[in-house]
């Protein structure tokens, strides 16, 4: 298994995402505007501290990141539905998957370790944790997600093999602060988390 940390595309991806729906949604300003002044915000910081000392910040209210996604139609995003398509799951029924685990004792339910590479999935608390890292010309690159559940079983939509990105938000605006996921790859790190403030410390 090989682990592969692409942390500047993810971010540059993202930005283009976050554009080419800003541009869809110019007629929602008023609607935006109008958003509790509570709104949760999910925010994205991407710092290299490489050569060049990139940086990405990204603090958008789940209310706004809602709109957006919902307006997007390109490539395999239409609407807030991220179409993963049938071959890609090689036969598994992703929602009895999903069922299963949720339905489950907290407890880890993969560990792998190896001289490359550890992975280890497991329930905790609520929330489905995958915590991977990988060994690499004397580096460490390291990849923690941490989802509650109840976000991971928004995210299928019910009948298909859909990924709801939209029923995902609106069941992650119920939770408090989390931290969902954290990269480290060398010189690169990422962080994706949400709270009620709108900047990222």
């Amino acid at each position: 298994m090989k682990l592969h940390f692409q942390t500047r595309r993810f971010a540059m991806a993202g930005l283009a995402l976050l554009a080419m729906g800003l541009l869809t949604i110019g007629g929602l300003r008023a609607q935006t505007a109008q958003a509790n002044q509570n709104d949760r915000w999910l925010h994205v910081r991407v710092d290299d501290s490489g050569g060049k000392g990139e940086m990405v910040r990204v603090n958008i209210p789940l209310g706004l990141a809602e709109v957006i996604i919902a307006n997007v139609d390109h490539d395999r995003l239409h609407h807030g539905h991220v179409n993963i398509g049938h071959a890609d799951l090689n036969g598994v029924d992703l929602r009895a998957m999903l069922d299963a685990v949720r339905n489950s004792h907290d407890g880890e339910f993969v560990t792998v370790k190896s001289h490359e590479h550890d992975v280890r999935v497991a329930k905790e608390n609520g929330h489905l944790v995958i915590n991977a890292t990988e060994w690499k010309n004397g580096s460490k690159n390291e990849v923690l997600v941490r989802v509650p559940m109840a976000v991971v079983d928004a995210l299928v939509a019910p009948g298909s093999h859909d990924l709801d990105i939209v029923a995902a938000l609106r069941a992650l605006a119920s939770h408090g602060d989390t931290e969902l996921v954290s990269v480290k790859d060398g010189k690169q790190t990422v962080r994706v988390w949400l709270d009620s403030k709108n900047t990222a410390d």
